[in-house]
């Protein structure tokens, strides 16, 4: 269930400054809607995996701390991100 190498390095490409950058607040959330996509098809397979449920609770958390310290920091940014990743306000 763990991102590819290649989608890693696709999405930091992407969202950061250059291909080394992984640090930035948007590569990190990119980086993290990766893995909640990938959780969340695979709890609609497998229903009752409570341990993967709260992994996926633990990164939407993170998500949400990163995305409130970027709205924080700059709110173009931060909607910028949230338009282009497709995530809820």
């Amino acid at each position: 269930m763990a991102v590819s190498k290649e989608r890693v390095a696709e999405l930091v490409k992407k969202y950061g400054k250059n291909e080394n950058d992984s640090g930035t607040a948007e590569v990190q959330i990119a980086l993290l809607t990766e893995q909640i996509n990938l959780l969340t098809e695979h709890l609609k397979v497998h229903i009752h995996d409570a341990h993967s449920r709260r992994g996926l609770l633990v990164l939407v958390g993170k998500r949400r701390g990163l995305l409130d310290y970027l709205r924080k920091c700059s709110e173009q940014r931060y909607v910028d991100i949230i338009k282009d990743l497709g995530i809820r306000k």
